[in-house]
């Protein structure tokens, strides 16, 4: 197990467990929180032995979003610089939700209770979202006199459609798990204290199959709605003459020759 004082990470086979550990702040995610994370995930990248990663939060929240002291450091620093400043946070900010979208392994937000603002963000940047039954979404942004800056005008829209996004966006009311479930934020329910062995179960069952064509099929996958039929293609056609020379695929072919030759 990999831990430091505010996230923790543990694997089970081939299931990496990812949890923010900062419960006396609802896991707001402050500076070094994020850096880590950064970090965190570089590593379930370069392991090969992991196969698929759970994120959830430690105590009763899965993630409160952005530490309220930051955005005190940030309203207090001199005038010349404030805007300068939150364009370098946001740009780190952005850094860490990429790395958790963009991971070449299926990923699940194992949600175990409130999901806020950026914590919200998180949950929908995953591929999946398993919410416990006391769970909640809010994109509380609005609230705060600002706009979701960790990706959610992104990948709400493409979960629930755009009229519905712009209705939570705009009102930044709070969805229980029930309801995330049927607009499409939450994938599956499940009962709070079975949550984290049902994501990894899950998970788990993910990542069974060859960890290339995962890689690449999930990289198509998460350009698609910006991408042409024909742009689609000519990817899909560069990934499989890849997949044509992984040790994954041409064991399972042989093994297929091997068995059709006994029948005959």
């Amino acid at each position: 197990m990999m831990q430091n004082p505010t996230l923790q990470m543990q694997i089970d086979d081939g299931v990496a467990v990812i949890t923010l550990n900062r419960p006396e702040v609802r896991n707001a995610i402050d500076d070094e929180m994020r850096q880590d994370f950064i970090a965190m995930l570089d590593q379930v990248t370069r392991d090969s032995a992991i196969r698929a990663l759970v994120l959830t939060g430690a105590g009763k929240a899965f993630c409160a979003g952005g530490d309220i002291r930051g955005m005190r450091e940030r309203m207090a620093a001199p005038a010349g610089q404030v805007a300068f400043n939150g364009w370098s946070r946001q740009q780190r900010t952005h850094h860490a939700v990429a790395a958790l979208h963009n991971l070449t392994k299926p990923t699940i937000a194992a949600v175990n209770g409130p999901a806020t603002g950026l914590g919200c963000d998180l949950a929908l940047c995953c591929d999946f979202v398993m919410a416990a039954d006391t769970a909640t979404f809010a994109m509380t942004y609005i609230l705060r006199g600002l706009i979701p800056d960790g990706g959610g005008m992104y990948f709400l829209p493409r979960r629930v459609g755009l009229q519905r996004a712009k209705e939570l966006i705009y009102t930044g009311r709070t969805v229980s798990a029930e309801e995330a479930h049927t607009l499409g934020m939450a994938d599956r329910v499940a009962p709070a204290g079975e949550l984290l062995r049902q994501a990894c179960d899950w998970a788990r069952a993910l990542g069974v199959g060859s960890g290339a064509a995962l890689a690449l099929s999930k990289t198509i996958l998460n350009q698609t709605f910006e991408l042409t039929a024909e742009q689609v293609f000519q990817m899909g056609s560069q990934a499989q003459a890849i997949c044509y020379t992984t040790e994954q695929h041409q064991a399972s072919v042989q093994a297929f020759l091997d068995k059709s030759a006994k029948k005959g």
